[in-house]
């Protein structure tokens, strides 16, 4: 494959993200420059928003009703922000809202208060979520879980039964739009039409989706438009502790919000509470006014880029790590791993090294080659122990070891994702380490700690105070 494109378009986007030149201790006492591959999880800052957020800071104050300068400068910006994450997934501000939020989490807990529901409703969810789009559901109404094909695609055959199985009974779907297991992406726009000819709403979690693809709610009478959206600062280059739910304004004036205090109303006397329209009915508080910020700015800069054009590079590399990995003895790839559909994901891979614990081939990776990947079930049990096959004995096995303190036996897979900036290099680092563990080739003595799953080095002191410590 001819990587030049992929090395050239890389080296643009890396100088915008801030630590990459940032040095690591591994265990021999070399210092390597960090290799992150765990941007699924989390990513590193945009430069453009640690320096938008500095020179915002001195201006920082309270937003609303404060008649100081600094103040209405603040409500000025903090009121920019929710239009530029309207504007970031194509929403119509006229008749939709943003509200931010902590992340995507308390995103989805807020929707889940917040839709109407009767004792026999039904939520209509995937086997594909991670926890966060599952488990607010299921406290509160009936979760039924459309099952997943043996390669980890949603099976949109049962899709559609279960949609009809529960007419008239299913409040909303709620579906990921990319997979942060497999990286596989959803048809949601399609989803969305069959929800809504079943007389129902859809709810996007894009958490995973928004820093790689596009978003787009479409027009609110499209048939395909996506209802309700929720996005993560944190894996959008904005690591400022935000999130944020987009949705219908007319859907959240009809009630009260389920979380109230200051900034909610508009008069309260001792008898009567009036509220305040959108989004400040739903922004109880004192809002996290430089997590919105910081989560715009990092809206600008990937629209700046083009969003075609990191999906271009991002597949382009996927399609690389694909071909790579092959070359790695006894691995097992999970999802879709041809190379010629690299374009129907984002950039997540899950493999095993057969023989050999995901926790250990993922403690070798961090603590001989400084490269930071993830190792376990990622919030996402039930996917992730449909990837693997597992038998039902072994599944009740694990699961009560697990309750009885013992991670030690835990099954799962290590995960490599891909942020805007990676490159080929940083993949061809991560292949050489492979094939070393595969191969034994690592010079430390593992100890498994049972209470976490994890594997540390044998009497090794981490020097984690000598580079930042609050003490």
């Amino acid at each position: 494959m001819n990587t030049a494109g992929t090395a050239t378009h890389s080296a643009g986007l890396r100088d915008r993200v801030l630590g990459l030149d940032r040095k690591v201790p591994v265990l021999d006492g070399r210092l390597l420059p960090y290799i992150n591959l765990d941007n699924a999880a989390t990513t590193p800052p945009l430069r453009d928003v640690v320096e938008t957020v500095e020179r915002f800071l001195p201006y920082y104050s309270s937003v609303h009703r404060g008649s100081g300068f600094k103040s209405r400068l603040s409500t000025m910006v903090y009121d920019q922000a929710h239009e530029i994450l309207a504007r970031f997934v194509g929403a119509d501000p006229a008749g939709n809202t943003v509200i931010f939020g902590k992340n995507t989490t308390e995103a989805i807990n807020k929707l889940s208060y917040r839709i109407p529901l009767r004792d026999d409703s039904v939520v209509l969810s995937t086997v594909m979520e991670h926890h966060s789009n599952d488990l607010p559901w299921r406290n509160r109404a009936t979760v039924v879980h459309v099952g997943a094909t043996p390669d980890g695609r949603l099976d949109e055959d049962d899709f559609d039964r279960q949609l009809q199985r529960h007419a008239g009974r299913v409040a909303i779907v709620t579906v990921t739009a990319a997979s942060n297991v497999t990286g596989l992406i959803q048809p949601v726009h399609r989803l969305a039409r069959k929800a809504h000819a079943a007389g129902t709403l859809i709810m996007v979690d894009a958490a995973q989706y928004a820093p790689h693809r596009a978003v787009d709610m479409k027009p609110d009478d499209d048939p395909e438009h996506l209802d309700f959206v929720v996005l993560a600062g944190h894996k959008m280059y904005a690591p400022y502790g935000t999130g944020a739910l987009v949705g219908p304004k007319e859907f959240f004036l009809r009630s009260g919000p389920e979380y109230p205090g200051g900034g909610t109303v508009d008069v309260v006397t001792l008898d009567e509470v009036h509220w305040a329209g959108m989004p400040d009915r739903d922004e109880a508080g004192s809002p996290n006014v430089i997590g919105a910020v910081a989560m715009a700015k990092a809206a600008q800069v990937l629209m700046e880029i083009g969003m075609d054009t990191v999906a271009a590079h991002e597949a382009e590399l996927t399609a690389y790590a694909l071909e790579s990995l092959r070359t790695v003895p006894k691995i097992r790839l999970y999802g879709d791993s041809d190379p010629k559909r690299a374009a129907q994901r984002v950039g997540a891979i899950p493999f095993n090294i057969d023989g050999i614990s995901h926790y250990l081939v993922a403690a070798v990776l961090g603590y001989e080659g400084g490269i930071g990947v993830r190792s376990g079930c990622f919030c996402a049990h039930p996917y992730v122990v449909h990837l693997l096959q597992l038998p039902e004995r072994e599944r009740e096995a694990w699961k009560d070891k697990v309750l009885a303190g013992d991670k030690s036996d835990m099954p799962g897979l290590v995960r490599a994702s891909f942020g805007c900036y990676n490159t080929t290099a940083d993949v061809d680092h991560l292949i050489e380490m492979l094939q070393r563990v595969a191969g034994g080739d690592y010079r430390a003595d593992y100890r498994l700690h049972g209470s976490s799953g994890e594997y540390v080095p044998a009497g090794y002191v981490d020097p984690l105070p000598n580079y930042f410590t609050l003490g």
